[in-house]
């Protein structure tokens, strides 16, 4: 069966066009995923956001002298579409050569033109290089299981029977993992990630949920899926009171992605780590 990516961009030679055009932006309905995973587009067990983080954005001034800033992108988790990558950099390229008299009048081109692909309100957040270097790095909260002993022999496909847990003793915790990798589903290519878990429900055991995450290694999907996954599996296994699950990727193109998904309202932090 085609991926819905296959008519993108995504795995081509693309020309580099430096003159502002939405065209390029290329949407890849999120239904045929939620399908697979037994979800209704219109009662999805999550409330979430997918944030995307630019490195490689500039405009021109009315002088013809270029500017340069880092842009977040919210879109949230129960859009239409979600946007394919490649054409999302080839998208934000196209405005190297294009005047913009201020930072405004470039926000609102993008939330104009990333609201239409996405079918719901995009927020658009632009900065200057200062006032990210001035945040810093971030560290995940709660413990990290990397260093847990665990054997593996399978990395195909996600394995949710390799988690368990304890029913007997419910338990509040954050945990997290740098070893999270799957494959571009179109060009094969290796996605890096770090997964956070936060839950309040049946103990989780923590190395059966590192297994469960390499487990992952050899898988095909985009990023929101891979996190959607995990939410459902983990939800299924804790029957938790509360879940979020988040994922911060390694940035590929000058662009990271960011899924998170909760069962609570959401006030995620967009804080980059240091393999962002």
């Amino acid at each position: 069966m085609q991926h819905p990516a296959e008519h993108s961009p995504l795995g081509k030679s693309s020309q580099y066009i430096a003159e502002y055009s939405p065209a390029l932006l290329f949407p890849i309905p999120r239904a045929a995923k939620w399908a697979e995973l037994g979800l209704d587009g219109e009662h999805l067990p999550y409330r979430g956001v997918d944030y995307w983080n630019c490195y490689e954005l500039s405009w021109l001034l009315p002088s013809g002298k270029p500017v340069v800033a880092i842009g977040e992108f919210a879109i949230p988790a129960d859009s239409p579409h979600i946007i394919e990558s490649k054409s999302f950099k080839l998208y934000l390229n196209s405005l190297n050569q294009t005047s913009y008299a201020t930072w405004d009048e470039v926000q609102a081109t993008l939330v104009r033109d990333l609201s239409a692909v996405a079918g719901k309100p995009v927020a658009v957040r632009l900065r200057s290089l200062a006032e990210v270097a001035d945040e810093g790095v971030a560290v995940l909260p709660g413990v990290c299981i990397d260093e847990l002993d665990i054997s593996v022999s399978r990395y195909d496909q996600p394995q949710p029977e390799l988690l368990r847990c304890d029913p007997e003793r419910v338990v509040e915790e954050s945990l997290h993992s740098h070893l999270l990798k799957s494959n571009c589903p179109v060009t094969g290519q290796p996605d890096w990630g770090s997964l956070v878990v936060q839950y309040r429900g049946a103990a989780l055991d923590h190395a059966s949920l590192l297994a469960y995450l390499v487990s992952f290694r050899q898988h095909a999907d985009f990023h929101e899926q891979c996190v959607e996954r995990i939410f459902l599996d983990l939800q299924r296994l804790l029957q938790p009171q509360a879940l979020t699950v988040y994922a911060r990727y390694v940035r590929r193109g000058g662009l990271d992605i960011n899924p998170y998904r909760s069962t609570e309202a959401l006030a995620a932090d967009n804080a980059r780590l240091v393999r962002q």
